[in-house]
Parts: structure tokens; C-alpha cells; sequence
């Protein structure tokens, strides 16, 4: 039987473990009554578990824990699908979304990606933009549509340029 994990103040460490069909939980309880939670799936691929979620402050290190896995869940994840605060994966949703694929958050990055603040290499949509298509507010792009818009054809309050007008008609299908 192996002695329970001390943290960094040499105390201790009771995790509730438990063990289900899918995977294993592990949870800890604070005397103040923060908690602190973390799934990992039996399966992984390429060395990663399917599934790894966590939450609250690790009890060992006094750090919240990087979700990692196919699927990441935390309020720091990296993954092929991450969901956080802050991620990074090919799809990536989050406060700060920094995806290869898509990434949907305040701040996001992707080839296609939606946010209040939007930078992608192909389609952007959201308060403020970068993409070679732009939509949102305050836009920069090769097509941009928006309130206040720069780039090389551009449809905004100012003016419409016929070829984004083009553009933009056929991409909604008129």
C-alpha cells in the first residue's frame, strides 16, 4: 500500500477515489469547503486519456491542473476538443480559444473561429475581426462586412464595395 500524496505544506492528503466503469474520480474537500475534482477516462488514444476534466486548486501543489486528453475540461485545457478559460486544441471553446480548427470565445483563433474578438486565417465573425472573410463590427479582411470596416472589398456604413456586396449575397444564398 503506497503512502497518500503530501502537499507542498507536508500535510496529508485525502482524496476521495473512486472508480467507475468509464473511469476514475478523484476528489478533495477543503476544510474551508472549496473543492477540488478530477475525471480521467480508463481509454485513451495516442497516449492521452478520452476524457480528462478538473476543477479547483490541486491540493498537492497549491496549481489548478491542466485538463489534457482527447476531450479537455478545465479552466486550463489543451486537447483536440478543449473547453476552458483558457484552451488550446483544434477546437477550441473557452474565454481565450486558441484553436487550429475553430475557436469560439472572447478572445478566439482558428481557420474558422467566432468571438467578441475574432483572428482567423480564413472566417471571422464577431465585435471586432481578422479573417479574409470578416463579419462583426469593427472589421479587417479581404471581404469584410461590418459597421466600420478595412480591407480590399469592403461593405460597412461608409460604402459598399459590389464586389463584397457580391460576395456576401451569394454567401447567404441571394
Amino acid at each position: 500500500m503506497s503512502a497518500a500524496p503530501v502537499n507542498l505544506l507536508l500535510q496529508e492528503i485525502q482524496y476521495q477515489v473512486e472508480e467507475t466503469a468509464w473511469g476514475t474520480w478523484r476528489r478533495f474537500v477543503y476544510p474551508t469547503g472549496n473543492r477540488f475534482a478530477e475525471f480521467k477516462t480508463h481509454r485513451s488514444w495516442g497516449g492521452m486519456p478520452l476524457l480528462h476534466y478538473t476543477f479547483g486548486i490541486c491540493p498537492e501543489t497549491g496549481k489548478r491542473i491542466t485538463a489534457r486528453g482527447v476531450v479537455a475540461v478545465g479552466r486550463f485545457a489543451r486537447g483536440f476538443v478543449a473547453i476552458g478559460q483558457v484552451c488550446i486544441g483544434l477546437v477550441a471553446v473557452g474565454q481565450l480559444a486558441i484553436g487550429l480548427v475553430f475557436g469560439l470565445g472572447q478572445a478566439a483563433t482558428g481557420a474558422i473561429c467566432i468571438g467578441q474578438f475574432a483572428v482567423s486565417m480564413i472566417f471571422a465573425v464577431g465585435q471586432i475581426c481578422v479573417g479574409k472573410i470578416a463579419i462583426g463590427q469593427i472589421v479587417y479582411g479581404q471581404y469584410a462586412l461590418g459597421q466600420l470596416g478595412w480591407g480590399e472589398h469592403v461593405w460597412d456604413t461608409r460604402g459598399i464595395d459590389p464586389i463584397a456586396q457580391d460576395f456576401f449575397l451569394k454567401l447567404i444564398g441571394k
